[in-house]
């Protein structure tokens, strides 16, 4: 006990003639002087034998060697997490600790973690945070936070890929999941590239800086993977986000925002980085295009919504349509070509943009092709079979409207809505044919001029064009393809006519020997993206795409070269 040693050194310097009383009182000033000096509460006080009076025990501050120079003295100073402006929680903590003086709330005051009821305050929370986010942190901050994101979406992306099959009700829960991985996936600030040319006249440096707050749109088909794979790029670009997103999705695009922005908060970020408005409708989206506060804006869906972000007046980068043919000349590998369209033609029931739409086949090896399709998956549709099901897959179009993914009004038909991403086995029952579970795609044999070729389905029913050669192949391929310029594939050991097909198509993802999947980094070499920007020219997006230019110029003088 310390108070011992404190008795025993003042028995050593008293009068002999001092009681034990008295030496108690000396004992307890001391102690009292000691506490006060360490800022220590008052103790409680206890009987010590042998004392005549009540004594506390000092108790003595611990010290932190983690707090400590390396002197040993105290520097609490140097050892706080650096905070700044705005910040939820210091880098590396948890949320719903102290920032500051300041107690985290998990939720912001008229939102759920970035779900807003109206769009303004969407895009004024988004503002804000994203004005803190480019301030305050750095690259390395910026990766900590996708790093967050990446690894949320990884653990929850089956909870996910259910909330979205059974909000939308289309496409196929395996391939959703898988959807997830891969849009957990698009790459982040090493994408980011600074240039830089010096020499006698000074040091030119070429930045890619952010735009400020983006608004995006996103579609039914891939919702939550469009949120995941935006966010990541825009906030690797050092941007923040306002998502208006399709109606049919707004349940389960609303829970991947509180995902991300619980990710965000969890790594240190500002809230509100990412943010929708959480009943999405055409006056939201007027609002979000219309606002000063809103810097770029990004949609990835028909020709119509592209059209109306062009005429915003904004920067604007547009996902259109598409409608991929697929060539099968007479020297291609059959088997793997067949593997191949099955694989793409009938992933999430043929909903993605890049997939399959429709083949052009060389005659010679036509019935090897479909030999070859059966084995993989596929069921072939008798000429009756196929007149039953057209009769509910496709509508007339008595209106004379555009529907869907075209601005064309004058097509004679358009696919019904409600058939759009179900199973071949939910199809094939509705004309009372029982299949087996591993059917994944319907083929038929049609004419050039069938409406399956010329509309962009998205239903997992494959029409197969018969042609005479190459040359046949390329002019009715270019053709069905309407001038999307978005995705095409070829199946060839030709490189003849790989070349022509690829000057013929001019498309963004030009496929050779492998499924449309390779094309967006699914079973192929390069990053991924749910954001194919074909109308607008940006291309493949990434986080690059959502920079703007800025020189910086060091001149006259003002740099020299060493040994210039």
């Amino acid at each position: 006990m310390y108070w011992h040693s404190i008795e025993s050194e003042a028995r050593s310097h008293v009068s002999i003639n001092l009681s034990e009383q008295d030496i108690q009182k000396i004992i307890q000033s001391v102690m009292k002087n000691v506490e006060e000096a360490l800022g220590q509460p008052p103790q409680e006080t206890k009987e010590v034998v042998g004392a005549a009076s009540p004594i506390k025990p000092i108790k003595m501050k611990t010290i932190n060697h983690a707090e400590s120079k390396t002197d040993g003295s105290l520097n609490q100073e140097q050892q706080k997490p650096m905070i700044f402006p705005g910040m939820l929680t210091p880098l590396g903590s948890k949320p719903g600790t102290h920032a500051g003086n300041k107690t985290v709330s998990s939720v912001q005051s008229g939102s759920e973690n970035g779900v807003f009821e109206n769009m303004e305050d969407a895009i004024n929370a988004g503002y804000k945070a994203q004005q803190i986010y480019v301030k305050n942190y750095s690259m390395k901050n910026r990766e900590q936070i996708l790093t967050a994101i990446r690894e949320a979406v990884i653990k929850e992306k089956e909870i996910l890929a259910k909330m979205v099959f059974e909000e939308t009700k289309i496409g196929r829960l395996e391939d959703k999941i898988a959807k997830h991985e891969l849009a957990a996936k698009t790459p982040g600030t090493e994408d980011l590239k600074t240039d830089a040319c010096s020499g006698d006249a000074g040091l030119t440096i070429v930045e890619q800086a952010p735009y400020g707050l983006i608004g995006a749109i996103t579609p039914v088909t891939n919702p939550t993977e469009t949120i995941i794979n935006n966010t990541i790029a825009m906030l690797a670009a050092g941007n923040g986000v306002v998502f208006n997103v399709h109606p049919s999705s707004k349940k389960s695009s609303a829970y991947v925002i509180n995902l991300i922005n619980n990710a965000i908060k969890e790594a240190g970020g500002p809230e509100n980085l990412v943010s929708m408005v959480k009943n999405p409708t055409m006056d939201t989206i007027q609002t979000l295009i219309e606002s000063p506060k809103v810097k770029l804006l990004v949609g990835t869906g028909g020709p119509g919504l592209v059209k109306t972000l062009l005429q915003s007046g904004k920067k604007a980068i547009g996902a259109g349509a598409g409608n991929p043919p697929v060539i099968v000349d007479d020297t291609a590998d059959i088997e793997n070509a067949a593997k191949s369209i099955v694989l793409g033609a009938s992933f999430d029931n043929n909903i993605l943009c890049i997939a399959e739409k429709e083949v052009f086949v060389i005659d010679s090896v036509a019935d090897d092709l479909i030999f070859h399709l059966l084995n993989n998956g596929a069921y072939m549709l008798s000429p009756n079979e196929l007149a039953q099901i057209e009769r509910f897959v496709l509508e007339e179009n008595k209106e004379n409207k555009a529907f869907g993914c075209s601005l064309n009004n004058k097509r004679e038909y358009h696919v019904a809505k409600e058939w759009i991403g179900k199973d071949a086995g939910v199809i094939l029952a509705q004309i009372g044919v029982k299949a087996s579970s591993d059917i994944r795609l319907l083929i038929c044999e049609v004419d050039f001029d069938h409406p399956l070729v010329q509309l962009e389905q998205m239903m997992p029913i494959l029409p197969i064009v018969r042609v005479a050669d190459i040359d046949e192949a390329i002019e009715l391929a270019v053709k069905a393809e309407h001038g999307n310029r978005h995705t095409a594939v070829i199946h060839s050991k030709n490189v003849d006519h790989m070349t022509k097909f690829a000057r013929a198509i001019e498309t963004t993802i030009f496929v050779q020997n492998a499924s449309s999947l390779a094309g967006v980094g699914y079973g192929g070499e390069g990053h991924t993206t749910m954001t194919i920007a074909g109308p607008t020219g940006e291309g493949i997006t990434s986080p690059r795409t959502y920079t703007r230019q800025r020189r910086s110029v060091l001149a006259n003088g003002g740099f020299r070269i060493i040994g210039g």
